[in-house]
This record gives structure tokens, C-alpha cells and sequence, in this order.
């Protein structure tokens, strides 16, 4: 399952028109058939291995319940085929999706609420990954089937070389960075390598992306919660400003990023690190199959991030299973979620090496290393039980991303700028963000 599924994935068009709330966009009130056909909607490609993995948790679905169900798989235009299907007021029965169009998709009225009581399992969701269901009405609109978290891949080769320890402050990881860029770790006698590998493009708001496993760490945000479901900007808040300038030092000081990050999303970093350029990669676990291959599992090492300012909080990410508004088959809708968050539904979904739906479990009762034995799965379980921090499910949080995406990327880019007039104008975007919203505090 590739990073490309979750990052960026589109939103529901405000122009949408919906019916009346009363009857919702697919007629809520559609009557009851227990023995209809579930529609499931994976964002994912057509024929790929999140299809299969898809397919897979579906069959097992229909033979522990006898519910059916048809998988449909669609990564292009998704959005813009659901609104269609909400036109006709025939959405799919069931959605999975990126846990961050929960705010869009609810917005639109397209999501029906989720009663836990009817979800056998919901007492063993992870906190974090129940509390990324919610909306901002406390209400449960979504549930976590699978999740990912952020952890250190480090060039364990370069490391030993160096005779470095893995880092267990920011101090510790600057002064790898810094090894890994001036001190020749690979022996080739030339300058030729950096210290971190970073996703920096505007594209789909990926420096924002990446740097909120910074932010966080520092106990910086990028909004903040005022109370009563509103927000206020928080990028010119000391921690956020610190953490700015922290990270933006080993850029333009340090010169300890991969040249060309600025342009860069994750494909072209990817390649940095897989081929010896770069020696640190902050990243989630659906790479390790691919370096395993193309850098060889001997060669690096992952390890939970080390404690910025705060702690160690790092950027939490996965699926959601969304039951869609005007079901005639409610009974199958929560029979569905409820499995997908069982251990049953889990471990399912994690079977396989590359066709899965699950990265790492989001029930408590799981065990990844049960049908996973490698340790470094563990790792990365462990690190989002214990660090993994979601984005907030506002109404539409691509703008937010985006806007402090195209900031940290200028800062990057042209050294001379001032920190804190571009971090003045930031939280003035975000301000008037949230207003458009309606969520801000102010």
C-alpha cells in the first residue's frame, strides 16, 4: 500500500448539492433489506494489491456473517464519482478511505453516524485511532481500520562507520544529520551525501506533511483547539516558531537536507535514500518491503523518533471505514465495521506481502507481531500506540496543510526570508481558513 493512497487524497467539491437533511443525499430513510449487497468503495487502484487485499477481507466478511459484498476499487476521480453517486442519491453502502475526508465527506452529509454500541469491538479501537472517527461535533462518523505511523529510518552501515549511537534527542539527530553530510559515511572519499532525506514540495502539501513530525515533537501545532468545536492558528506560538527555525537550520545552515528537497515529494525521496544519498528518512512502514529490496534490510535500522522539546509525538495516519447515508442495509453496514476493527477482520487484513488492507492494527487485542514477526513492524506498531497523533477531523483540512506547506517550502527555499513575518502571514491565512469553515474561535 503505497504512501501515494493516503497523502493528498481529494475532497468532495463544496459545490455539491445535497437534499435536505431530513432525507439526506441518498434518502436515509431508504428501506431496510438485510439480505442486500453491501457496495464497498476502496480508494485504491484498480487490479493492485489494495484491491486484492480489499477482495480478500471482503470474502472473509461474507463467510464469517453471509453478508455479500461487491468490492469496487477506484483511485482516479473518486471524488468526483462519489458526488455523482450522491446526485442520484445512490451512494455506495460502505467507503474506505483516507482518515483525513472525514471532515469533508461528513460536511457534505454524505456519512451516516456510527452507533458504537453496535460495533462489538469499538472497546478495543485504539483511543487515538477512535478518537480520528470523530468529527468536529464529537460525533462518530468514521472507524479506523488501519493505521501508520511515522518512525527513523537511519543508514545503520553509516551509523557503525561513524561510530554514532542512535539518537535519542534532536540534539543527537542534528549532529547526525551533520555526520552523515561532512564525514564521508559511505568511504568514497567525496561530498556526495546529506544527512536527512525530506519531502519538501508544495505538491499536495507535503513539507507540511513531513514537518508535522516535527512540530508536534516540539509541542508546536499548526491550529489549535479554542473549545466548542473551534480552532485558532498556532504557527507563530513559541514551539511552533523554535520548531521552524530548528528545522529550517538544518537546511540552510547545516546544509544536512538532500539538495533539491524543496521540489521534491516522496517518489524522488524515496530514491535518495534507497541509493545511498541521504541517511536519515522519517517515514511509515509501507516502504520497508521496498528497501528491503532495492537497499538490502542489513543496511538500515528503524527506530522510534527521538524526543523533540515535548516528546515524541509523530504524524499518525491510516483508513477509515465511513457508512454512507441512505443504506437499505444498515444491519450489513455495522456488521461490516465491526468486523474490520475485530481481531478476526485485523489479522485478515494484515495477511500477505504486499495484497493487505492493514499496515498496523488499530485493535488493542492484536498482536502485529503475530502475523508479522519482524521486529521492525513492532517498532512502528509500538511507536503509534504510544506517539502516533492524527490531523483534527476539521471540515477540510487540505487547505490548512496546504497553506503551511507553501511556507515552510519558501522558508526552505530562499534562506534570507524572515522566519517571523512568514509565520505572521501564515497564521492570517489560517485564521481567514477557518473562518471560511466556520470553525474559528475568533
Amino acid at each position: 500500500m503505497q504512501r501515494s493512497r493516503w497523502v493528498g487524497a481529494g475532497v468532495l467539491a463544496s459545490a455539491l448539492v445535497l437534499t435536505s437533511c431530513s432525507s439526506g443525499p441518498a434518502g436515509v430513510d431508504a428501506k431496510q433489506n438485510k439480505k442486500a449487497t453491501l457496495e464497498l468503495w476502496t480508494r485504491t487502484t484498480p487490479g493492485g494489491p489494495g484491491e486484492q487485499g480489499a477482495v480478500k477481507l471482503a470474502a472473509a466478511f461474507q463467510k464469517a456473517t453471509g453478508y455479500k459484498v461487491k468490492v469496487t476499487a477506484i483511485f482516479d476521480d473518486f471524488e468526483t464519482k462519489l458526488q455523482q453517486r450522491a446526485a442520484q442519491k445512490k451512494l455506495p453502502d460502505i467507503v474506505m478511505n483516507d482518515v483525513t475526508q472525514l471532515g469533508a465527506m461528513h460536511s457534505q452529509g454524505l456519512l451516516r453516524e456510527i452507533d458504537l454500541d453496535k460495533i462489538e469491538d469499538s472497546k478495543e479501537i485504539i483511543g487515538q485511532g477512535l478518537d480520528s472517527g470523530k468529527s468536529v461535533d464529537g460525533k462518530q462518523y468514521g472507524l479506523p481500520y488501519s493505521a501508520q505511523a511515522s518512525a527513523l529510518l537511519i543508514r545503520k552501515d553509516w551509523r557503525q562507520k561513524l561510530k554514532l549511537d542512535v539518537p535519542e534527542t534532536w540534539d543527537d539527530f542534528a549532529a547526525m544529520a551533520k555526520a552523515f553530510t561532512t564525514r564521508d559515511p559511505d568511504g568514497d572519499g567525496k561530498k556526495n551525501t546529506s544527512g536527512l532525506a525530506a519531502p519538501l514540495s508544495t505538491k499536495r502539501g507535503y513539507a507540511s506533511w513531513y514537518f508535522s513530525n516535527f512540530l508536534w515533537a516540539a509541542g508546536g501545532d499548526f491550529i489549535t483547539e479554542a473549545g466548542k468545536g473551534t480552532y485558532k492558528p498556532a504557527m507563530t506560538s513559541k514551539a511552533s516558531a523554535e520548531a521552524v527555525q530548528w528545522f529550517r537550520d538544518l537546511g540552510c545552515k547545516d546544509k544536512a537536507v538532500q539538495p533539491g528537497a524543496v521540489t521534491m515529494d516522496t517518489p524522488p525521496t524515496n530514491e535518495t535514500f534507497e541509493s545511498g544519498k541521504t541517511g536519515m528518512f522519517v517515514v511509515g512502514p509501507y516502504l520497508l518491503p521496498r528497501f528491503d529490496e532495492t537497499l538490502g534490510k542489513d543496511k538500515y535500522e528503524v527506530v522510534p523518533m527521538p524526543k523533540g522539546p515535548k516528546d515524541s509525538t509523530v504524524l499518525a495516519e491510516g483508513g477509515s471505514v465511513y457508512l454512507m447515508a441512505g443504506s437499505d442495509n444498515r444491519a450489513g453496514q455495522d456488521a461490516f465495521a465491526s468486523f474490520a476493527v475485530s481481531a478476526e477482520g485485523q489479522k485478515t487484513g494484515m495477511e500477505g506481502d504486499t495484497a493487505y488492507t492493514v499496515q498496523l492494527p488499530v485493535n488493542k487485542s492484536v498482536d502485529i507481531s503475530q502475523v508479522r514477526p519482524d521486529p521492525r513492524w513492532k517498532t512502528y506498531a509500538q511507536v503509534y500506540q504510544d506517539s502516533g497523533r492524527y490531523a483534527p477531523s476539521i471540515p477540510n483540512w487540505t487547505p490548512v496543510r496546504q497553506a503551511t506547506a507553501d511556507t515552510l517550502n519558501a522558508l526552505m527555499a530562499d534562506c534570507g526570508l524572515d522566519t517571523g513575518t512568514k509565520l505572521r502571514e501564515l497564521d492570517k491565512q489560517l485564521a481567514g481558513i477557518l473562518e471560511e469553515q466556520g470553525i474559528s474561535a475568533s
